[in-house]
């Protein structure tokens, strides 16, 4: 490829590609073992911060915020669940987590992850550069890859690093470098969606509760004292507009009521769309000095609370095996991160796509499949092996707690 010209030419040992999370956090890590790093991202700082997405912490992830000087925000305006509920037959269910592992799991979005990441980068001198284009990646096979940009004011950058991380979410670029003969790509598609709703209204629970129903699946959860945010199970196909606040509300109510008599607290819909998921890995994650890390390289259905855990595990692994092979240790320390990194993640597909199937109902599923269903629930709430192995995956495995 031709040479091109560019304004500026920076040398740096890592360049992150995505400025999401994972991206962020990875250069929070290693910036605060002195190495120096340069991320870049298509979107703008505004775009990702006023994006919702999941908003469930493990109780590692949490810790790993504040223990390393991110953010101790989580701890004074987050909430800390130390366990959730699971409603069917008609009937509530508590799953204890903090009895049963000894740990909980912290309701805080991650949109408020993504600010704290960005300010502590700021704070720190980190450099990151929001909203470019014609971002390419070049020579990963080599010992000298490339990333050029086009910043947001027109001029051109090339940064010169020894090694890349490509961290730019589900729609990635860098899985892409990767050829098509020496991937595997895992995948399952779901025959169904979540439609969700952001709503000014009360909180309806102190917890999330998951609800299984004939009617189909309902989660409800919160943002805020008076901002809920709330899905029901629906077709992919699903069309927002056919839906006014009327029949939302009484699709939920429907799917949560029970002999118990709890309904939820009603309000003005804020925001309204259909979220559509699958499950997804890419191996190998690294290729020449490329390294693949987040929804780059995997993705999970959000019934199990397991994507933004995902990533940000995976980079503190990475963070590890990046800081060995700028040492002695050299590009051998990498083959590290792959089999460290997978063992989490084929742990966390099985315990999503489990939750997924348990809760949902599938199109065209039989009246023996539904009442099979309700066993396999029975099953989880009804015996301590059962609440106990729910409560292990919700919360990450904690690391800690268990050594």
């Amino acid at each position: 490829m031709a040479d091109v010209v560019v304004d500026t030419v920076a040398p740096v040992p890592v360049a992150v590609v995505g400025a999401g999370p994972a991206g962020l956090m990875l250069a929070h890590l290693l910036g605060r073992a002195g190495v120096e790093t340069i991320v870049v991202d298509t979107r703008t700082r505004h775009e990702i911060e006023t994006t919702q997405r999941a908003g469930i912490l493990e109780a590692d992830a949490a810790r790993d915020l504040v223990e390393t000087g991110v953010s101790d925000r989580i701890l004074r305006e987050g909430h800390e669940h130390e366990g959730t509920e699971l409603r069917f037959g008609g009937r509530p269910h508590r799953i204890h987590f903090k009895e049963l592992v000894g740990e909980s799991v912290w309701l805080y979005p991650q949109t408020d992850v993504f600010v704290d990441l960005a300010d502590a980068r700021d704070r720190d001198g980190g450099r990151v550069h929001f909203g470019v284009t014609d971002t390419e990646v070049l020579d990963v096979t080599g010992g000298a890859p490339r990333v050029r940009y086009t910043a947001a004011d027109g001029s051109r950058h090339e940064i010169r690093a020894r090694y890349v991380v490509g961290a730019d979410g589900s729609r990635s670029m860098c899985r892409n470098l990767v050829p098509e003969d020496r991937r595997v790509r895992y995948g399952k598609e779901y025959p169904f969606a979540w439609f969700g709703v952001m709503a000014e209204a009360p909180a309806s629970a102190p917890e999330l509760v998951y609800a299984h129903s004939e009617h189909g699946f309902a989660l409800i959860s919160r943002r805020t004292e008076t901002v809920q945010r709330m899905y029901f199970q629906c077709s992919p196909d699903e069309p927002v507009d056919a839906w006014s606040d009327d029949r939302i509300w009484e699709t939920l109510q429907a799917r949560v009521a029970g002999e118990d008599g709890f309904r939820l607290k009603e309000g003005p819909i804020l925001e309204k769309s259909v979220l559509r998921f699958r499950s997804f890995v890419q191996e190998p994650m690294r290729w020449g000095s490329l390294v693949l890390a987040g929804d780059a390289a995997h993705t999970v259905p959000p019934t199990g609370a397991r994507g933004l855990n995902l990533a940000l595990h995976d980079v503190k692994v990475l963070a590890d095996v990046l800081l060995r092979a700028l040492g002695p240790a050299g590009d051998a320390a990498l083959d590290e991160y792959q089999p460290r990194a997978l063992q989490r993640i084929w742990r966390a597909q099985n315990f999503s796509h489990w939750m997924t199937q348990l809760l949902h109902t599938a199109p065209g599923g039989s009246p023996f499949d539904l009442r099979r269903q309700l066993g396999e629930l029975d099953n989880v709430v009804g015996t301590r092996a059962g609440r106990t192995y729910l409560a292990e995956q919700y919360t990450g495995w904690p690391v800690r707690s268990q050594g």
